[in-house]
């Protein structure tokens, strides 16, 4: 056997081992993994919502359970803002525009007094 044929299996090993790390990493990127994985049960940790505060930190609404957790992350730190929130059921959505008004509302009330 000539030296070209082994350059060739190792050329074409290589190519294969490349394209199946490319494509393990497109499936972690994209979320396939976690349908694979056995588990089964229902998940108890979600991310419900993420908002930008700016370039470095950023707001997220973590549920577990029936329980939301307000965290601002940033590049160095992680603060709970809020803990123990009770997560809104599903046949009454949380409005946070109707609940800012109500309390925006409330707090005028109250410095007219």
């Amino acid at each position: 056997m000539s030296i070209d044929l082994y350059l060739r299996f190792l050329f074409t090993l290589a190519g294969i081992i490349a394209l199946i790390v490319v494509l393990a990493f497109l499936a972690r990127r994209f979320g396939l993994v976690r349908g694979l994985a056995g588990g089964g049960g229902a998940r108890r940790l979600a991310v419900v919502e993420v908002a930008a505060v700016d370039a470095k930190r950023r707001l997220v609404l973590l549920r577990r359970d029936d329980t939301e957790h307000l965290v601002l992350l940033g590049p160095d730190s992680a603060i709970v803002v809020e803990s123990g929130i009770a997560a809104p059921t599903p046949s009454a959505p949380r409005d946070f525009r109707a609940a800012l008004s109500a309390e925006t509302a409330g707090e005028q009330a109250e410095a007219r007094r």
